[in-house]
């Protein structure tokens, strides 16, 4: 199914990549089950290989045709308990890689949840989750604001769904592109390690 064309609606898209955080755009949803843990995401059988490799294989055993037709922009919508397991952050860069715009669940693995942010990618709290329907096509709200963003779904039926109230500075990271890009961008220059 391909997207719906942008609504009238205002809202801001946030995702890993500047390309896709657009006003006013649909996204389409991929709806998976609870408990996608990191291995589904980043299987160890390829953390031998680099983030461009890893990515063809995120979500295969559950979704085979993920990695393959997923679109730059799509969300990923799931039950409780997403990014549980180990701590591989290759697990929210797959995601990333993708184009992935955002992931919508009622609850996240801790480590999974502070590694989707500082890889840029937008990871919204909603206990109305699994009420989003398999392709359909919804737009994300995610207010400029400071202190606590308050974000909001909106589903194809107009439906507004609302989400956990997120920091904004892992608001500004998330739509930076992650950490290391907020680093860049806010000092004019690559960051240095080490």
């Amino acid at each position: 199914m391909t997207p719906e064309s942008p609504s009238a609606s205002p809202s801001l898209t946030v995702s890993a990549s500047a390309d896709v955080r657009t006003r006013g755009a649909r996204h389409r949803v991929w709806k998976l089950g609870a408990d996608i843990d990191t291995d589904l995401l980043a299987p160890g059988y390829v953390m031998k290989h680099g983030i461009d490799v890893i990515a063809t294989h995120c979500l295969e055993s559950v979704r085979p045709e993920f990695a393959s037709t997923v679109q730059r922009g799509d969300v990923l919508v799931a039950g409780p308990n997403f990014g549980i397991g180990s701590s591989r952050e290759q697990a929210a860069g797959a995601l990333v890689t993708l184009g992935v715009a955002a992931v919508i669940a009622p609850s996240y693995g801790g480590l999974f949840f502070r590694n989707a942010f500082n890889l840029g990618l937008m990871l919204l709290t909603c206990e109305d989750a699994m009420v989003l329907e398999e392709g359909e096509a919804i737009a994300l709200q995610v207010p400029a604001t400071s202190g606590q963003v308050l974000p909001e779904i909106i589903a194809a039926d107009g439906r507004r769904l609302a989400c956990a109230p997120i920091p904004s500075f892992l608001v500004d990271m998330a739509q930076a592109g992650g950490l290391l890009n907020q680093l860049a961008r806010r000092y004019g220059k690559e960051p240095s390690h080490g």
